[in-house]
């Protein structure tokens, strides 16, 4: 009687028996850790010119530092493109996805002017590396997408790439009608409770949806701390605890680019941002959301940096570059790793 009542308890609180429970993070003395502290308070100076509400800097699972307040859950918009990548990879593991999937064959459309044949060829592989070729009006955009959308018809499936929230909105669509599941609710058991966050819930997550579109947007509300474990996650090959939540083959696949983009050096994978491997190293990759919201991993340092900014605090946000000059000099000030 005790058992069925701690698992009926559990699938009240969403959590199951055996998940692993959140844990606070364990911390490491920089200097001790061989970091340039000279290097990583000039990092911190820096970021606080920029009005983050906050920073973490996480290596060998470790935090070595953080600024402002990291267990404040912000909506970290375009975060939620990597987020919903991880949920791919896993169904895909389990063949409940298959991106070779055409949009034709999973019956997807949308309001008029609807999808036309040729733009029903692109595969779920062409969404995920936001190479569809469909510019149709979508949820959640900002001025920039609107603005920069191409025409209707002028690129083929899989043969241009534009950062494109019709593509991540559907993908969205697409993960809820193939698996049955409600994203939120599945980030929550299938990633959030194994790696242990602190702080997330799956009513931390809502749809957007507009006039424009049938497929709404589905922003998530994160803690710097909880976000961190992510890109933990991520940096160790989707290995936590000794359990595989993510295939190691979809990380790397997830994070290797595919694409040249509009941000100079950065590339895109499966719907994550790659870095500059010039500068960071190879596998260094980036989830980034507008107005400053961050989770980078760089493995040639086993580092992970996290940034969130809530616009109730800063309301002229963070510019991309900046995170990236931010990430640098921590990475200067990082010791190398073997």
């Amino acid at each position: 009687m005790h058992l069925i009542a701690l698992i009926i308890f559990s699938l009240f609180l969403g959590v199951l028996p055996g998940e692993a429970q959140a844990q606070p993070w364990q911390r490491a003395d920089p200097a001790s850790a061989g970091w340039s502290v000279e290097e990583l308070k000039v990092a911190q100076d820096y970021a606080a010119t920029l009005s983050p509400t906050a920073v973490m800097v996480v290596q060998d699972g470790k935090v070595i530092a953080s600024w402002g307040d990291v267990s404040r859950k912000v909506n970290v918009a375009s975060v939620r493109k990597s987020l919903l990548s991880a949920l791919y990879g896993i169904a895909v593991s389990e063949s409940r996805i298959d991106l070779g999937s055409t949009l034709a064959d999973l019956a997807i459309d949308d309001k008029p002017p609807a999808l036309t044949g040729a733009e029903k060829r692109a595969t779920l592989r062409d969404l995920l590396m936001a190479r569809s070729g469909i510019y149709h009006q979508a949820a959640y955009e900002t001025g920039d997408m609107r603005r920069n959308r191409p025409g209707r018809g002028s690129h083929a499936p899989g043969t241009f790439w534009f950062y494109n929230n019709w593509d991540f909105n559907a993908l969205g669509t697409i993960y809820r009608e193939q698996t049955g599941e409600d994203i939120f609710r599945s980030f929550a058991q299938r990633i959030a409770q194994p790696i242990g966050m602190q702080d997330f819930s799956a009513r931390d997550g809502s749809y957007s949806l507009e006039n424009l579109s049938i497929h709404p947007a589905y922003p998530f509300r994160l803690s710097a701390r909880d976000a961190a474990r992510f890109g933990q996650l991520y940096l160790d090959a989707g290995r936590w605890s000794g359990r595989q939540v993510i295939p190691a083959s979809w990380v790397k696949a997830s994070t290797t680019a595919y694409s040249a983009t509009d941000r100079g050096s950065m590339g895109y994978g499966y719907l994550w941002w790659t870095l500059n491997p010039d500068v960071f190293g190879p596998g260094a990759a980036l989830a980034s959301g507008y107005g400053g919201q961050a989770i980078a991993i760089v493995p040639l340092k086993h580092l992970v940096v996290v940034q969130t900014v809530d616009p109730a605090q800063n309301t002229k946000g963070i510019r991309t570059s900046h995170f990236v000059k931010l990430l640098q000099q921590i990475a200067v000030a990082a010791p190398k790793r073997p």
